[in-house]
């Protein structure tokens, strides 16, 4: 057991992955930095688990991909991570003329895609339109990318990087100053290619292709810009990895953290904050420099004792089912072989207008008719998350994302909604298959089957995140919003040296490790002291 000091530099609340990239480069710093988790595990939201018992089988039960943690992150922490590239981008079936088939997105082979592309449209169109609209997103990325590990810059500024060309031009129009549902429909024709493109203006958060609020525009440069690329990577060993790696980099900082931590009373305003804490009934205070909140503002504010204001489109909108898989479901689209179809993303129900159809339809307060989701197979990219025995046996673990599933569906009779929700998600991936998917889970020694669904409000009460939003707020624009946060770093508080290295955070959200790393910037510059980066 450790034996807590009475007073340290920074004290870190929450050991979730952002917590620990701070706390392994304040400690790499030289201050005294103590991590508190109220789990009895580290990594929050990136660890995996045994969530069906019977089987030797290790889900990440929360995230499951990897695109925005910086590859500079990962060097300056000497992180040994492996993240696999998936031979598949993405699969989405479809019917046509009374046949089933699908468009394959290859991430190994362009005319692959564009052949299938063509089959669906009936001519190359399509698909030169789609390779110009995602070089839109690129040229963002490579304009924006690097400003993410940097203080925030004014809009105006920012948008000064694109003023070089008429290609950055419209990159900063489509994407920063209209509503994306404009530049999908200026640039792309076909319904089921509108819809691939709009579903990462969607996942995690309930909006709409013409909100104009634009937090569509900013989840979709979130999951397009990481690492100049946007790829979505496959973590070897699953996303626990990501949070072994992390723990050891801590350990070799000097850093010192606890579990089974309780909190009992925080005082953030005092020049030295204090946080008082019980470990095995066992009451502890500490006393601290720096604060650093790796938790949501919601949560903050109940600790601080403060209200709390959200934003409508704070509002989470994710449904998660994980299952085991005895075996890969057989599809409906025959040319086209089931492992290269589910290990992509495999969209289902998610054509342009039926997202527009759900979306009115959750909007009203109605599960949707048609629900919109999509699928990803980790153990097809990695399968050491399985043991020998079940790899032997063709197991396999299957995660599926349905989006226009808000939390205000689930808010007031959250156990029924939940088991409609899974029925219909279930039904939605079945139409494209051979066999129902319910047929392949694996049981459990009671017969049960191995499957775990988790509603929006199942999210916030495990992991705290307002509403089950996975960014804990709506995403925020990579650049500052107003002339107050021009030159910061986007974690900053009320509170003098109390700041939040978590997804609350501007540029926060996703497994990234951004706000982590922002948060001992600002630490060290207070500190002047050197950043170990």
């Amino acid at each position: 057991m450790l034996t807590v000091k009475p007073k340290y530099d920074v004290v870190i609340l929450g050991a979730g992955h952002n917590g620990l990239v701070a706390a392994s480069y304040l400690g790499r710093a030289g201050l005294s930095v103590l991590l508190l988790e109220k789990n009895d595990y580290i990594g929050g939201a990136t660890t995996s688990q045994k969530i069906f018992p019977d089987y030797d089988a290790r889900l990440s039960r929360y995230s499951y991909l990897v695109s925005l943690f910086p590859e500079k992150i990962i060097r300056d922490l000497g992180l040994k991570l492996e993240l696999r590239r998936r031979k598949t981008g993405s699969f989405t079936p479809y019917t046509q003329d009374g046949r089933h088939d699908g468009l394959l997105i290859s991430n190994a082979d362009a005319q692959l895609s564009r052949r299938s592309m063509l089959d669906l449209t009936g001519s190359d169109r399509e698909y030169d339109q789609m390779a110009r609209f995602y070089n839109l997103s690129r040229v963002f990325a490579e304009h924006s990318w690097d400003s993410m590990l940097e203080p925030l810059r004014g809009r105006d500024e920012f948008e000064k990087h694109f003023l070089g060309d008429d290609v950055s031009r419209e990159a900063w129009r489509s994407l920063a100053e209209e509503p994306l549902g404009r530049a999908i429909e200026r640039y792309l024709e076909n319904d089921l290619v509108r819809g691939l493109v709009l579903t990462d203006a969607k996942i995690g958060i309930f909006t709409h292709s013409h909100d104009p609020s634009l937090v569509q525009n900013r989840c979709f440069l979130y999951h397009l810009i990481g690492n100049k690329t946007g790829e979505w990577k496959v973590p070897v060993g699953g996303m626990g990895e990501v949070a072994r790696e992390l723990e050891r980099a801590v350990k070799e900082s000097g850093a010192e953290g606890l579990t089974n931590v309780h909190l009992t009373e925080i005082d953030f305003g005092g020049q030295k904050k204090t946080v008082a804490f019980e470990v095995d009934g066992k009451p502890q205070k500490i006393e601290a420099t720096f604060l650093l909140v790796n938790f949501g503002r919601n949560v903050l504010a109940k600790y601080a004792g403060t209200s709390y204001r959200p934003e409508a489109v704070d509002e989470g909108s994710v449904f998660k089912i994980n299952m085991l898989l005895r075996r890969l479901p057989k599809l409906k689209a025959q040319k086209y072989l089931p492992a290269d179809a589910w290990c992509g993303t495999f969209h289902s129900d998610e054509g342009y207008a039926q997202m527009n159809a759900s979306y009115e339809e959750a909007s009203k307060g109605r599960l949707p008719n048609k629900t919109p989701c999509e699928v990803y197979c980790h153990t097809l990219t990695d399968d050491s998350i399985l043991s020998p025995e079940l790899r032997d046996q063709g197991f396999h673990t299957m995660t599926l994302f349905g989006i226009d599933a808000p939390y205000s569906l689930f808010a007031r009779q959250n156990d029924a909604m939940r088991e409609r929700a899974e029925t219909k998600f279930l039904q939605s991936l079945n139409q494209w298959l051979d066999e129902p998917i319910e047929e392949c889970l694996a049981l459990a020694r009671d017969g049960t089957r191995c499957i775990e669904s988790k509603s929006p409000v199942d999210i916030e009460h495990s992991l705290g995140m307002y509403h089950g939003n996975i960014f804990h707020d709506a995403p925020s624009w990579p650049f500052a919003t107003t002339a107050e946060q021009i030159g910061k770093w986007g974690v900053e508080t009320e509170w003098e040296n109390v700041f939040i290295c978590g997804s609350s955070a501007q540029r926060g959200g996703a497994v990234s490790g951004i706000p982590g790393h922002n948060a001992a910037r600002k630490v060290l510059e207070i500190a002047e002291i050197e950043f170990p980066g």
